[in-house]
């Protein structure tokens, strides 16, 4: 087993490279305004039921058509996974493995081609597509990888005179995958990849706003050699077919990536016992993130602007890990400010199919229209210092937004808005700041910049996130690096990318035998 490593990023600097990408754009989008069918039991089917994909850029152009699935459909997908169950668990780790890595390499040779749909469906600047790309072929690779040394070393236990004992790992049986629209591939792939890499069968639902990249995925899997029936590809309306997946007894886990709102109703929906259930469902979500980055008297100034600028309006700030909130001490709080409204003056806000565009659109028109609502919000709570426009007359273009003066118990600096709007907070001292930090009921992401190292330390102890960095930005966990969950509000802290997370999709068991 070879030494995992993080795929590299594209040097778009190098002219090749540029030329490489445009013909991936040119590629894909001749491709626009196919459909793509729900999969069921190895079977393809559109039925009547059928939903256009827009682009956020254009919501003019119709990337593809959805077959869109009822809860019959569901309900028949969900039995299909439970028998194909029976026969995959028994399958090798190993060569449920050399399936995920033969997904990565196919996905590495068309590498481009996934960033082409990234840019068209989801609204991704080149950058962005580009390392979400290189996240999901990490994911293929590094639980591969997991999974072979989960399942095939033995667990070594603490030996006892006449006796044999032993610890191994079963799958625990059919997964329903709800996965986001604002990573629809890296993290959609992750969550599948790391379910049947286990030995269980999954229930796909893709995000409504983001099917097509999906089915783009599923495709991609069975040409891998994945067997039929082990992922049940059902793109529909979470009101429509949500509770089909949280309730049906015959499901076994729930993974979930999306809003607090919706992974707090699919685990009390998960949690209650139903006719035929024989287990407790597990759930593994991730939520949502009101991310914080302090930034110390000690600082330095060009670094944390840059790293806030950078977390906060990177993909329009459609990122759970996003920057909302700049907590700055107040010996440099107007410096820091200052050059955070200069480096967002320089964004260029446009078409993400463009290679010099910095932010492009936000996913839809709800999105667009809950971001100027906040901004509106943000005018009475603070002073707007730079953005604060829009335009979705075309594509939904909302402008990098920079609103200083804020209490910590604004709205803005309490509520996630998935957008383009930072709320900057002045604290009076170190101290001050860190509770600040902390004053959310989220706990995912947070950043400190301080060159003290007492406040460092500080700071390792008592900032509550599930992932903190020190001096860096609070965006871009690479796997098998960062690994990635948050505390409180923002989930059960399942470490994508990590160590622990495939422990989540199995169950040991121990054996004795008297000798």
């Amino acid at each position: 087993m070879e030494t995992f490593y993080n795929e590299p990023f594209t040097n778009f600097a190098l002219e090749h490279n540029r030329l490489a990408f445009m013909d991936a754009l040119a590629e894909v989008k001749l491709q626009w305004g196919r459909k793509y069918a729900l999969l069921v039991n190895g079977q393809r089917f559109i039925g009547e039921a059928v939903l256009p994909s827009f682009s956020p850029a254009d919501h003019s152009v119709v990337v593809g058509y959805a077959a869109q699935a009822d809860c019959g459909q569901v309900e028949r997908a969900i039995e299909s996974a439970a028998e194909a169950f029976t026969a995959w668990k028994g399958v090798k780790p190993s060569i449920r493995a050399r399936i995920l890595y033969r997904a990565a390499a196919l996905m590495r040779r068309r590498k481009h081609r996934f960033s082409a749909w990234l840019v068209y469906e989801g609204g991704k600047t080149w950058p962005e597509a580009d390392a979400e790309t290189a996240e999901a072929i990490d994911f293929l690779n590094y639980y591969a990888r997991e999974a072979q040394r989960l399942l095939e070393v033995r667990t070594p236990l603490v030996p006892y005179p006449g006796e044999d004992n032993e610890w191994t790992y079963l799958p625990l049986g059919v997964g329903a995958v709800i996965s986001p629209w604002n990573f629809p591939l890296a993290i959609m792939a992750g969550m599948t990849a790391a379910a049947i890499v286990c030995g269980n069968t999954v229930v796909l639902k893709p995000a409504s706003a983001a099917p097509v990249i999906a089915a783009v995925f599923v495709d991609l899997l069975r040409e891998a050699g994945l067997p039929d029936g082990i992922v049940q590809f059902v793109p529909g309306a979470g009101n429509v077919i949500g509770d089909v997946l949280a309730e049906h007894p015959l499901i076994r886990f729930i993974n979930f990536t999306g809003s607090m709102e919706v992974g707090l109703k699919l685990n009390e929906n998960a949690n209650m016992r139903r006719p035929g259930q024989r287990w407790i469902k597990r759930v593994v979500a991730e939520l949502g993130g009101k991310d914080g980055i302090v930034v110390d008297r000690s600082a330095s100034i060009t670094a944390a602007a840059e790293a806030i600028v950078q977390s906060a309006f990177g993909y329009g700030g459609q990122k759970c890990s996003a920057c909302s909130r700049a907590i700055i001490h107040e010996a440099v709080h107007d410096d820091v400010v200052e050059e955070i409204v200069r480096l967002t003056g320089q964004l260029r806000v446009g078409d993400p199919a463009l290679f010099e565009t910095d932010v492009g659109p936000l996913i839809d028109r709800s999105a667009f229209e809950k971001t100027a609502a906040y901004v509106e919000i943000g005018r009475n709570e603070g002073t707007l210092l730079c953005g604060g426009g829009g335009d979705g007359s075309i594509g939904y273009y909302a402008e990098p937004t920079v609103i200083a003066g804020v209490s910590s118990g604004s709205r803005i600096a309490q509520e996630e808005i998935f957008g383009p709007l930072l709320a900057v907070v002045k604290a009076g001292d170190f101290e001050e700041a860190l509770a600040i930090a902390n004053d959310t009921p989220y706990g995912l992401t947070g950043a400190l910049f301080s060159q003290e190292r007492m406040h460092l330390e500080r700071a390792r102890e008592t900032f509550h996130v599930g992932n903190l960095y020190l001096n860096r930005k609070c965006t871009g966990a690479l796997v098998g690096v960062h690994p990635f969950g948050g505390f409180n509000l923002s989930g059960t802290d399942s470490k994508a990318g990590g160590p622990d997370y495939l422990l989540q999709f199995l169950q040991p068991k121990v054996v004795s035998e008297r000798l």
